[in-house]
């Protein structure tokens, strides 16, 4: 066999094997008839829904407001926004978080995650009782808590800005019980 035979043979293999990776499997494609318009006029209308939400939620970013974060709801209208719990209370002496406060601090981890340039103060506060030394650890510590929290969620250590005012700047000057437990507390403030 000469060299163009040869050339010859290995074109047309050539084509044939294309020509065979374009085919389609009849099982893959195998369309109903009787449904088919009606399937394919329900996809373009949900991909199309799909679309126009996506977009609509793409273009509504979290924003800060006096401190604040607030998020599209995403529930019903476009214009429905969530502003973040900021504030996260601690028994007595403790500066462990509370198991129900962890919801809406995965939340506030999600927003600096997905917003690296958000940068957030947690600023500790204790109730009256103990000196001014021990409750500006104490509130520096609960801080610390919330930090350590959020890291372990995947915040960047460098979004986050710790303070304590320890029994400084109370919500309830109050002196009971009642009073004492809103003013143990950390809360988050976005700038």
């Amino acid at each position: 066999m000469g060299n163009r035979t040869i050339r010859g043979i290995l074109a047309l293999s050539l084509a044939a094997f294309l020509l065979a990776g374009c085919s389609s499997d009849k099982t893959d494609n195998e369309v109903n008839e009787s449904t088919a318009p009606e399937t394919m006029e329900t996809d373009t209308m949900n991909s199309g829904a799909s679309t126009a939400n996506t977009a609509e939620a793409s273009a509504v970013k979290p924003r800060i407001n006096r401190g604040k974060i607030v998020l599209p709801s995403g529930m019903g209208s476009a214009d429905a926004m969530e502003e973040l719990q900021g504030l996260f209370y601690f028994d007595f002496d403790q500066t462990i978080v509370k198991r129900s406060g962890h919801a809406e601090l995965n939340k506030h981890a999600d927003v600096l995650v997905d917003n690296p340039g958000f940068r957030v103060r947690l600023e500790g506060h204790a109730d009256e009782r103990g000196t001014r030394e021990y409750n500006l650890a104490l509130g520096e510590r609960r801080s610390n808590a919330i930090a350590a929290y959020l890291v372990a969620q995947g915040v960047s250590r460098s979004q986050i800005e710790v303070i304590s005012y320890g029994e400084e700047k109370p919500v309830d000057g109050g002196h009971g019980e009642a009073s004492w437990a809103k003013n143990r507390r950390v809360e988050i403030v976005y700038r």
